[in-house]
């Protein structure tokens, strides 16, 4: 079953939980699909006046902001033997090329690493529990991961429920095809801006006069 099919047939409250929920376990250092989540969710608001857009926004945000603080902690005290658990585990997301990649990143950015890691998969996953890791002062993360979470999860919600909005609109003065377009047009602008951002995280990386800025 397909994710939005599955998720209409889930009362409001448990969407706005499971969003959350998700989101927080991907934010934590759990690899899970929370952007998808997040888009289907919006895309079913809407069309469905059950699910308030910016309830579902403010709990999405509350699960990225929450699950990178736990994170940054646990990364914290678990220290390098974290990463090296984690690469364990899931080697596809938490190998050394990955973690190197990542850490190159907060070099060269440091705490707006945590800002833009928020658009980036990998770094979303990575940027709570290497912060802690790294020992990046607290308040520093705290500011990138509040403003991060807002800006990403509060924008996603928005464009893709505006989007969907539209799409609906067309949908009754054309036909099914006035639908598809739009959710394309708004999928391929959000992932061609990601694209964007990761190539510009990865240049910006391998740039040699990197240089620390944690602390």
């Amino acid at each position: 079953m397909h994710v939005q099919e599955w998720l209409e047939t889930v009362p409001a409250v448990s969407i706005y939980l499971l969003v959350g929920v998700v989101i927080g376990l991907e934010s934590l250092g759990i690899p899970l699909p929370g952007e998808i989540i997040l888009v289907s969710s919006a895309l079913l608001a809407s069309q469905h006046g059950d699910i308030d857009p910016v309830v579902l926004g403010a709990c999405a945000s509350a699960g990225a902001i929450i699950g990178d603080s736990i994170g940054y902690a646990i990364g914290r005290r678990g220290g390098r033997p974290l990463l090296a658990w984690l690469g364990g585990r899931f080697p596809k997301h938490f190998g050394e090329p990955q973690i190197a990649l990542a850490e190159r990143s907060f070099e060269k950015w440091g705490v707006w690493a945590v800002f833009f890691g928020r658009f980036v998969a990998l770094l979303r996953i990575f940027a709570g529990p290497l912060a802690g890791v790294l020992h990046m002062p607290y308040w520093k993360f705290l500011i990138a991961n509040v403003l991060g979470g807002i800006v990403w999860a509060g924008g996603t919600t928005a464009v893709i429920y505006s989007v969907g909005v539209v799409a609906e609109a067309w949908l009754k003065r054309f036909s099914w095809l006035g639908l598809v377009a739009a959710v394309l047009i708004g999928l391929t602008s959000m992932l061609v801006l990601k694209n964007r951002a990761k190539k510009a995280a990865e240049q910006s990386a391998a740039e040699p006069d990197a240089v620390p800025a944690v602390d």
